[in-house]
């Protein structure tokens, strides 16, 4: 029900919204519906794209970083607030890994991947809640959202140190809504099989992205829409008493392995390798 008679708490016009990673796949996707939303958006990116994301003729702000650094992190926080003069959510979207052996990747390799998936999310996040702290005096709070993945949840291999960051991800976020409660709300996100423009890379050909959707209960794989949808209940009134919870979007999960040996669908199927 509706604090306010006639207003849609969906609606997040007048909002400020930074996101992560915000210039393609599931970032862009997340950017493009908040303007849709009627909410100011700054997003970042190491390099400045040759298009910015835009909706119904409104663009968001954007700033080259590196999430990676602290003090570039804090900078695009700080951006956003020096802009608008208000912060009311972050999605930290930014992230991902390519495949590695883990018993050859570097040590550099390693890091790198821990950077981006757990330190840098908690770099913004940092910097979001000494700025909700500020407006907590006007009765405000602050939403962050971490995006995770069913990689923290279970094994990963070939991308074996992004699982673990994405385990620690979800962890840092039930620690932080205690640690930061009332002012901010963190949730999680555990993101299923999500097709983007990259999914050839992930998934394979489109027989074996068909493929891979079958293995999930609701038929399909997900998409940066269904992600997004998720955002914004998660930052909007309806969500206001949800805080260290990671929310599942990856449409019922994935098929127990041992089913498909009972039942012998693991064998090969004719006419294709």
């Amino acid at each position: 029900m509706n604090d306010v008679p006639g207003t849609d708490v969906l609606d997040h016009t007048g909002k400020v919204v930074v996101v992560t990673g915000g210039t393609k796949g599931i970032g862009r996707v997340i950017v493009e519906r908040f303007l849709d939303w009627g909410a100011e958006v700054v997003t970042c990116g190491r390099a400045e794209p040759e298009d910015l994301p835009s909706s119904r003729g409104r663009t968001a702000s954007f700033m080259a970083a590196d999430v990676r650094d602290p003090e570039q992190a804090a900078a695009v926080v700080d951006a956003a607030v020096e802009r608008h003069g208000r912060l009311d959510a972050v999605i930290n979207n930014a992230g991902g890994a390519p495949e590695a052996d883990a018993a050859t990747a570097s040590p550099r390799f390693s890091e790198s991947i821990v950077r981006l998936n757990l330190l840098a999310p908690l770099h913004v996040a940092q910097r979001a809640h000494h700025h909700f702290l500020d407006g907590a005096a006007a009765g405000g709070t602050g939403v962050i959202v971490n995006i995770a993945s069913v990689s923290a949840t279970r094994p990963s291999p070939g991308t074996a140190a992004y699982g673990a960051a994405k385990a620690g991800l979800v962890n840092l976020t039930q620690s932080l809504a205690v640690e930061w409660a009332p002012t901010t709300r963190l949730v999680a996100i555990i993101a299923g099989l999500i097709a983007t423009e990259q999914a050839e890379l992930h998934y394979g050909d489109a027989e074996a992205q068909a493929r891979v959707a079958a293995t999930v209960p609701a038929g399909r794989l997900g998409t940066p829409e269904d992600l997004a949808q998720a955002c914004r209940w998660l930052t909007s009134p309806l969500a206001s008493y949800v805080s260290g919870s990671a929310l599942w979007v990856h449409g019922g999960g994935e098929r127990p392995a041992f089913l498909a040996a009972v039942d012998g669908s693991d064998q090969p199927v004719p006419g294709i390798s």
